[in-house]
């Protein structure tokens, strides 16, 4: 038996057991280290870590073997394959620009936008507004049209005003409040997080509900330390990872 341990999840009965657990494997594999053995458990050892039976393992291992992510030999065992890995790289590399240059590639479509209220979650960024500019938009791979991330912007009002709403189809937030609305910006802060995918991240980005998302959180700082704009973004789990590099001089 490896080290390899499995998240535990609490199965919702109302969706069918074999599918939760495929997920909740899929999300440890993608997420897992390079240094991580890639033999799993048997199936009757991951049967037991999720208490279903041996027969909804094997289903859920087969959704697994046929997208690729693993393969069973009889008599060895179940292992990762090593090439199961997550596609093009999203880099966080401490530059607005690299920001920019980040979303190269993609078509955007400007799904909705408007007014409303700051959610509760976010208020604290706001802590003098009730009310924010709201831009939804949906990004899609050039050259496949296969959607890769869902975004969620909310905007100082008096910024808003100075955006054209078809700019946003065309470059990211950052690059129309530095470049077009001419904000000093000082610093973005991210925060990254492993979800799973909600019915409107499922249906936006066409995968299966509850799979594996990354969410993007970013705050855009200007030079007063005044947070100009939010951003919510979720990405599919299968095409991105996010690499840090930090400079140590």
């Amino acid at each position: 038996m490896t080290s390899f341990a499995p998240d535990s999840i609490v199965l919702n009965r109302k969706l069918p057991l074999w599918y939760q657990v495929s997920q909740s494997l899929r999300a440890s594999i993608l997420g897992r280290s390079p240094q991580d053995p890639l033999r799993l458990p048997t199936e009757e050892q991951l049967a037991g870590h999720y208490g279903v039976s041996v027969l909804t393992m094997r289903q859920a291992l087969k959704e697994l073997e046929e997208e690729g992510l693993i393969t069973r030999h009889r008599r060895r065992g179940t292992f990762i394959e090593p090439d199961a890995q997550r596609g093009a790289p999203v880099r966080l590399l401490g530059s607005v620009d690299a920001i920019v240059a980040q979303q190269s590639g993609m078509v955007t479509e400007l799904l909705e936008h408007g007014s409303g209220p700051v959610p509760a979650e976010l208020a604290g960024f706001f802590p003098d507004l009730e009310q924010a500019a709201t831009y939804h938009r949906l990004r899609c791979d050039e050259k496949t049209g296969e959607p890769t991330n869902h975004a969620r912007n909310w905007v100082r009002p008096e910024l808003a005003d100075r955006i054209d709403a078809e700019d946003l189809t065309r470059w990211p937030m950052t690059k129309v409040l530095r470049d077009v609305v001419g904000v000093d910006i000082s610093r973005i802060t991210d925060t990254v997080e492993a979800r799973l995918a909600d019915p409107e991240t499922s249906r936006l980005l066409q995968v299966p509900l509850l799979s594996p998302i990354l969410h993007y959180t970013g705050v855009t700082y200007d030079q007063r330390g005044r947070v100009l704009d939010v951003v919510v973004i979720h990405y599919r789990g299968d095409r991105f990872s996010f690499t840090v590099t930090l400079d140590a001089h």
